[in-house]
């Protein structure tokens, strides 16, 4: 049974920094590329970054690039996402997903129904 377990959310003063970890079981994790996605209180689930299987190539929504930055371990079978500089308008709940990897677009990458499996979703709260 696949799982993403998604942990590190909570709540920072604006400025601060959280990492968030998304570890997975039940797959061959260094086969499949994996995005965070995020969904605040009365909108629709957007696109935050995605890295691929073997780590090389990271992608990034323009609200978060340079702000955020996405990395893996596939030896722990567990994705990262640093998010420094962190602001009000990033509360929300952040969401894992894995895909196995094949050719995407950046287009692909940024696309809810790109992956199979989602975790259930940590909280992250930005005080002003």
């Amino acid at each position: 049974q696949v799982q993403l377990v998604e942990s590190g959310g909570g709540l920072v003063q604006a400025g601060g920094s959280l990492r968030l970890s998304c570890a997975a079981s039940g797959l061959t994790f260094s086969n499949y590329d994996v995005g965070w996605f995020r969904q605040a209180p009365g909108k629709e689930r957007e696109f935050v970054a995605a890295i691929t299987w073997h780590g090389s190539n990271t992608y990034y929504a323009d609200s978060v690039k340079g702000r955020f930055t996405v990395s893996r371990d596939n030896a722990k079978n567990t994705v990262y996402l640093q998010m420094n500089s962190l602001r009000p308008e990033d509360t929300a709940v952040y969401y894992c997903a894995a895909d196995r990897a094949n050719y995407k677009s950046y287009i692909d990458y940024t696309r809810s129904a790109s992956y199979d499996y989602w975790g259930q979703g940590t909280q992250v709260t930005v005080s002003s």
